[in-house]
């Protein structure tokens, strides 16, 4: 391990050393990742015409110019990684190379399956929320060991770093014009369940790449602290930062109260805090990992 500074760890050492640590599992959890996405694609999202991403826009032009989508995800993967290279730069667009040819190659090699997998009359809005599940899962994968699989990911950072706008503005824009594209093309309601789609698959793909919390942050302002502490330390047996602080509109010299607790214990210190300061300011936070000891 390199230090820049005595006492200080080398900023540059430090990545490398947290990406190349535990590498076998993070790239098998990748192609894991990968190959569900590719399932994902092929046995609900092109049957149902679910468009959205780079392999939404593949879906299109196999239904009017009779393109193998495994083809068109590949060349544009290819082309919006060169972009990655010109606009973002090496280090910003390494994680990207292996998934974008790793993903088309898996959506090729799995294009067998839905000749296996009939969905029969299964409802379109349940074969939505099946694609979103397995999708979300498959993009978490990815995203969590340090990857990406290209495509519209691409561009939203590209329009988000040029465009100066907010990764959430940039990502509206990319999906949008691709999901209306889809819309106009195979019909309004596809375009709904591309957006249920799109937005249960995010939603799965964050829990994937955060867990399930089980911690709940809470910051607390109040005027009975010392009651507050006493029972979130005795009561409950966690322990308690006090931070000092200023009202902005009073001036007037508060203290705010700081712990973890686990999900679980939730209830109980929030009616607490109620019965022993009914004017108290809470604010409440997922908390996904605890670590260190109590202060």
């Amino acid at each position: 391990m390199i230090f820049a500074k005595k006492g200080q760890i080398d900023n540059i050492s430090l990545l490398k050393e947290i990406t190349s640590s535990k590498k076998l599992k993070r790239y098998i959890q990748f192609f894991i990742g990968v190959f569900l996405s590719a399932c994902a694609f092929n046995i609900f999202l092109k049957p149902c015409n679910l468009i959205f991403g780079l392999s939404g826009f593949s879906i299109i032009t196999e239904r009017f110019f009779n393109i193998d989508p495994s083809i068109v995800i590949l060349i544009g993967n290819i082309l919006l990684l060169i972009a990655s290279f010109v606009f973002l730069g090496y280090e910003n667009s390494k994680s990207t190379i292996l998934g974008s040819i790793a993903y088309p190659v898996f959506v090729k090699l799995t294009e067998f399956m839905p000749e296996y997998i009939d969905l029969g009359n299964t409802e379109t809005i349940v074969i939505a929320l099946c694609g979103a599940l397995i999708s979300g899962i498959g993009t978490g994968l990815v995203f969590k060991n340090n990857f990406t699989t290209g495509g519209t990911d691409v561009l939203k950072q590209i329009l988000s770093h040029y465009g100066k706008m907010p990764y959430s503005k940039a990502n509206l824009y990319s999906e949008g014009l691709i999901m209306l594209a889809g819309g106009f093309f195979f019909g309004w309601q596809s375009f709904i369940y591309s957006v249920i789609t799109l937005y249960a698959s995010g939603i799965i793909s964050d829990r994937v790449i955060l867990g399930i919390s089980e911690y709940k942050t809470l910051e607390i302002i109040t005027t009975e602290e010392k009651a507050i502490k006493n029972f979130i330390m005795e009561s409950l047996n966690h322990g308690v930062t006090e931070i000092d602080a200023e009202g902005g509109y009073t001036n007037k010299r508060k203290k705010i109260l700081l712990c973890a607790i686990p999900t679980r214990e939730y209830f109980i210190a929030s009616e607490a805090i109620k019965k022993l300061d009914p004017e108290a300011f809470v604010i409440v936070i997922d908390t996904y990992e605890v670590q260190g000891h109590k202060s």
